[in-house]
């Protein structure tokens, strides 16, 4: 009797640890998620270095990731207006190991697109780039062009 209750005890302490183990892994739209709520509500900094905290190899880039911050930074109420929130664009799957996501991030002014690269190397996922831009309006009205359109129908 007292072995099957400290059998039943440390299945029930084994199943925790795998359950806990289990959220632990982020997936990319987990990622990107905490990151827009960051950003939102904590400014661009914090949220790009949680962003980078999954990857140890960004501690080589800290430049980078400074001069980033300091232009995400500008994209303030002053500069684009209010932030409305995001919509995914696009997903592209390189592999189950690689994963693009390009999102366009409303503000009062303008459209920004906001690209993220996630990679896989074992068992979790890293960010392995981000970056943004306000071209998309230029690529859209290019995709317009006659040249292709498809007129042969």
């Amino acid at each position: 009797m007292r072995n099957t209750k400290l059998i039943k005890l440390y299945i029930t302490v084994i199943l925790v640890c795998i359950t806990f183990n289990s959220f632990g892994q982020n997936t990319p739209e987990e990622i990107v998620s905490k990151f827009f709520t960051e950003y939102q509500n904590d400014g661009a900094s914090k949220a790009l270095d949680n962003l980078y905290s999954n990857n140890k190899w960004m501690n080589r880039a800290t430049d980078s990731i400074t001069k980033l911050k300091q232009q995400l930074g500008t994209l303030n109420e002053d500069y684009v207006g209010k932030y409305y929130g995001y919509e995914l664009i696009v997903e592209k799957r390189l592999s189950d190991s690689f994963i693009l996501m390009s999102f366009l991030v409303k503000f009062d002014r303008q459209p920004i697109r906001f690209t993220f690269q996630f990679y896989k190397p074992d068992n979790e996922w890293r960010t392995h780039s981000f970056k943004y831009d306000g071209n998309i309006d230029d690529e859209i009205e290019e995709s317009a062009k006659v040249y292709y359109l498809d007129l042969k129908k």
